[in-house]
Parts: structure tokens; sequence; C-alpha cells
């Protein structure tokens, strides 16, 4: 496989060299079969780098995905992983993950089986720091970004839900569309396990209704000793955001909330040449890693 210059880059066990790769790869069990791509950066030191487990929205394709949210360029600027599932329409005509179906909303079935497989194939194949693997997506994306942390807090460290719905919002197409209109018909039950949850949502989103990114951030929520903080500010491309931090005593848990004022159904800060990409900001991608980065898995004790 050649790397993004063209050139096959030199590797040893499954790193690269001085050069990052795109590999295009498959992962399958018994309930089925995902490609995927992997950005794989240069080798910056001798230590296991983190992973992220990007999914695509409706309509959107993985390479297109990587274009839009621009992350394989800070995969090279930091150092870290990037598997990009892509959704064929034999499982979905309009590309879309399934997060709405019951056999694709729990553990060991369904998507995401699928999903958490390929995620430990990397881990397996790869110098994988298994305290920092993350997942995030877009829209139906950031709907089976919830599913995984929900049904997987033991594999993954962190979640971004971008203009995405919660974990059992709906159990049916009808339901689904109902909950994107109008968020869940009730708040969908609280993570028994609150993973470190990273919230972008536009006030103005016409697709998914403004509400479910509420909604997601309540259900990552510990049941209490969470305080509260809220700043505003504005991005360099003049979007106007609110961003709200949630943190538990001695910093056992943080999420962020971050309401994009004017924002639509599109990635923050994504690059034009990208489909659902909003360039006026904030930062979406960059964003998400600076929190990623701040939270590692502690295999015996939880989460940091």
């Amino acid at each position: 496989m050649t790397g993004s210059l063209g050139i096959a880059p030199t590797s040893v066990w499954g790193r690269s060299i001085g050069r990052p790769r795109a590999l295009a790869r498959r992962f399958g069990n018994q309930t089925g079969s995902r490609a995927y791509d992997l950005f794989v950066p240069p080798v910056r030191s001798d230590g296991p780098l983190p992973l992220v487990v990007m999914l695509h929205g409706c309509s959107q394709s993985s390479r297109d995905f990587a274009i839009g949210t621009r992350m394989d360029g800070l995969a090279e600027e930091q150092g870290f992983l990037v598997a990009y599932p892509d959704q064929p329409r034999s499982a979905n005509m309009a590309k879309s993950w399934n997060w709405f179906r019951d056999g694709d909303q729990q553990r060991d079935l369904g998507e995401p089986s699928i999903l958490a497989g390929l995620t430990r194939q990397v881990m397996d194949e790869f110098d994988v720091d298994p305290s920092r693997v993350y997942v995030a997506g877009l829209s139906s994306g950031g709907a089976a970004a919830s599913v995984m942390a929900m049904t997987y807090p033991d594999l993954y460290a962190a979640v971004g839900i971008h203009s995405g719905l919660a974990h059992g919002s709906a159990g049916s197409m009808a339901a689904a569309l109902l909950a994107m209109r109008r968020g869940a018909s009730s708040q969908p039950r609280r993570a028994t396990q609150p993973m470190p949850t990273i919230v972008f949502h536009g006030d103005r989103d016409k697709t998914v209704s403004p509400v479910n990114g509420d909604q997601a951030i309540a259900q990552a929520r510990p049941a209490a000793n969470v305080s509260s903080a809220t700043e505003k500010g504005r991005s360099e491309g003049g979007r106007a955001y609110t961003r709200t931090v949630l943190t538990m005593p001695g910093n056992a848990w943080s999420s962020e909330q971050w309401v994009l004022h004017g924002g639509g159904h599109a990635w923050a800060g994504g690059h034009p040449s990208g489909s659902h990409t909003d360039p006026a900001g904030p930062d979406a991608s960059r964003e998400m890693m600076r929190f990623f980065m701040s939270h590692a898995k502690d295999r015996g004790l939880g989460q940091n």
C-alpha cells in the first residue's frame, strides 16, 4: 500500500517511519463486515499511540469525512492513529449508521460488535495505547458513537458527538425521524458508567434538533456531584458559541457541551472540500482532540 505521496513507506511492527500512511482495511465477524480507512502518522516516539475511531454521517463516505474533518492533519501533527469505518449502501441505502435499530444498539450485536471488533483489530495489529482509544462521529455517526460509548465503556476512554443523538433515542425508523425533529420522547437512560463526553450541536440545526445535544450530554452526566461552568466565545471565523464544562470533584469525570449559535447540521471548523462542514468554526476536530488527550482510561480504577 502506498503512502499519501505515492511512495511505499518503511514500516516496523506496523508503524510508519518518517512518512504517514493511509491504509485500506476490512474487519468482519459473525454479524457482518465493514471496510475502513486507517491513517497511520509518522513515528514520533517509542511509546504507543492513541487511536480515534471516526464515524461519518448520512450520505458521507469515510474518505469524505476524513477530508471534511481534517483529522488526518491533526493526527500527523499530534501523533495518533485514525480509523474511518465506512457504512455501505447494502447496510443502509442512505449510508447512515443504523443507530435506531434495536439489534444495532446492543453490545456484541450488529454494528456495535463490528465497530468494536475493528477497533480491537487496530489495537492488536498496531502499537496502540489501550488507555487512549476514542470514538467520535457526525449525525448518524454521532448517534452511533453514543451507542459505542454506552455499550463498550471498557473499550473507549471518551466520546465525541457532533450533531447526533443519545443512545436509546429511538427503536425504529419512524421513531428515529421523530427523535431527529423533536428529540427522544423521554430522556434516554443515564449511563451506568459515565464516559467523558464532548458534544457539539448547532442551535439552528434543521436535520437533528438541538434538543438531542442536550439529551446526549444529560445521558453522560453522573447522577450527582457535578458542577458546571459556562463561557461564551467567538471563533476566528465569526461563529459565536457557548461552552459548558461539567466536572466532578477531583476531576474524576468531566464533559463539555458546545452550542454553536447560528450553526446548522455541519462539522464545525471543517474543510469546505468535505460535505456537511461549517468552516466558520470553532474547530471541532482540534477541540475534540484537546478533550480526548486530557482523558485516559485507568484499566484498574476507571477513567481519569
